[in-house]
């Protein structure tokens, strides 16, 4: 749900906020085998990660890994981290080796900005991470909530495109102008004094509104990057009608082009999308799901 800090002028950049999601998942199973076999969606990814895994961690790469569901690449939906640390904990299990999440991520790079993605495997829900200072090696969670259940939230994808990524992404962040500190100080204060009392009264409204003020300021920063403040031309015509609609928390996720907003009930989500999927019909790219959050981390099961 976007960046903290920029500016890095406190001595700690990035720190973020984000919410795990229940609907889309990446699920493996791992099993012993003669020899080395991946199968299913994101398998050159996989076979990547258990690449990395086995040499760093020593252990033998005869497993068959068959990935039942993957999160879609480079959408802003954290694809990479979730599919690591999954690997990663298989691993842990097979082998019984003792580590923790976070073990995992720092062999795998993982957290090197935003560290939601390792906060909410361990734990689910609502976080917000620190950022990174001179010592960190994954970026620590400084809140974490559950997520109210009548809260929902629309997903907006466009097909066309991916969010800049890879070295792309660490480029970006280079040519990027210096993100003004007084702007930082600012989304510091509306999350702390704002934003994360909303969750805690399960006030949807007032949430919404600290996090529709975080992404655009962080969207405008991005803007010279990724093209405006939403990546997708579409998605943010898309946005700007859910706004309209009632919807709240009006965003892009990390570089989009996913697009996403906060509505309250499922019933009333699921009435809007139905009518966003008619009123956008021809712009054939688009789709629109409604998810819930998930209020739990990841889990292993050892059959």
């Amino acid at each position: 749900m976007g960046f903290i800090d920029l500016s890095g002028a406190s001595g700690r950049h990035f720190g973020s906020i984000g919410i795990a999601l229940n609907e889309i998942s990446t699920r493996i199973t791992v099993t012993h085998a003669d020899q080395r076999k991946i199968s299913g969606p994101s398998a050159q990814r996989a076979d990547k990660c258990l690449t990395l895994l086995c040499e760093v961690l020593k252990v033998s790469d005869k497993l068959a890994i068959n990935i039942e569901a993957a999160i879609p690449e480079h959408v802003g939906l954290g694809s990479g981290t979730q599919m690591s640390l999954a690997i990663g904990m298989a691993l842990n299990a097979w082998y019984d080796l003792k580590l923790s999440v976070r073990d995992i991520a720092a062999v795998m790079d993982r957290g090197l900005r935003s560290g939601i993605g390792i906060g909410i495997f361990e734990q689910g829900g609502l976080v917000v991470d620190g950022g990174r200072g001179h010592k960190t090696i994954t970026p620590p969670v400084l809140a974490h909530f559950d997520v109210p259940n009548d809260w929902h939230f629309i997903l907006v994808f466009d097909k066309r495109g991916q969010g800049l990524h890879g070295q792309q992404e660490i480029m970006a962040f280079n040519e990027l102008p210096t993100f003004p500190r007084q702007e930082a100080e600012r989304l510091c204060y509306l999350l702390l004094m704002q934003g994360l009392p909303a969750i805690a009264e399960n006030d949807l409204f007032q949430f919404g509104h600290v996090i529709t003020q975080l992404q655009q300021s962080v969207g405008e920063h991005f803007a010279s990057a990724q093209g405006g403040v939403f990546t997708s031309h579409e998605v943010a015509k898309a946005m700007q009608w859910l706004e309209q609609q009632g919807a709240v928390a009006i965003g892009q996720t990390s570089w989009g082009p996913t697009g996403f907003c906060a509505i309250e009930a499922s019933q009333r989500a699921d009435l809007i999308v139905q009518q966003a999927r008619q009123n956008f019909k021809h712009f054939v790219n688009l789709s629109f799901v409604v998810v819930s959050a998930r209020n739990s981390g990841g889990e292993v099961i050892v059959e």
